[in-house]
């Protein structure tokens, strides 16, 4: 099985890593690709092409847009493309995408960064080899990076 990891060099923290680290140690036979772009933007197609050329089973797109208003709409149109590649290759891409505005200070943008990678690499692993753990928290009000919210 191949899993696909990209992220991007305007990111302030390597994702990626801990992703991948985080997926190893609950699946041992897993075959990375992984793949680093300049933007955002740049996600989507080379989601894409880890699906296409690599034969990659999903692909997690790590990315952390900036607190500006452009940088927002930038990451609108790079979950947009996610979500158009998804439905081009019927592949699941998991957008990890961690806003620089959601961190109180620097500190806290890193716990924040590598706790959304680690919690979205854990559902990776649910997706793909349990699903039946996700049916037991649909409706559990789940976040990654923070805290859970509850059920209603």
């Amino acid at each position: 099985m191949k899993i696909g990891i990209c992220d991007t060099t305007f990111a302030r923290f390597d994702m990626a890593t801990h992703a991948i680290d985080e997926i190893k140690m609950h699946i041992g036979n897993i075959k990375f690709i992984r793949r680093t772009v300049p933007g955002i933007k740049d996600l989507p197609v080379a989601s894409k092409k880890l699906i296409e050329e690599e034969g990659c089973e999903l692909v997690m797109a790590l990315g952390m847009p900036g607190p500006e208003k452009i940088d927002k709409t930038c990451a609108h149109e790079a979950s947009m493309g996610l979500i158009y590649a998804q439905l081009m290759t019927n592949t699941h891409i998991i957008e990890v995408f961690v806003h620089e505005d959601e961190g109180r200070d620097a500190k806290d943008l890193k716990v924040l960064a590598e706790n959304r990678a680690r919690e979205h690499a854990q559902n990776v692993v649910k997706m793909l080899f349990k699903p039946e753990q996700l049916r037991k928290e649909s409706g559990m009000g789940m976040r990654e990076g923070r805290p859970n919210v509850g059920p209603l």
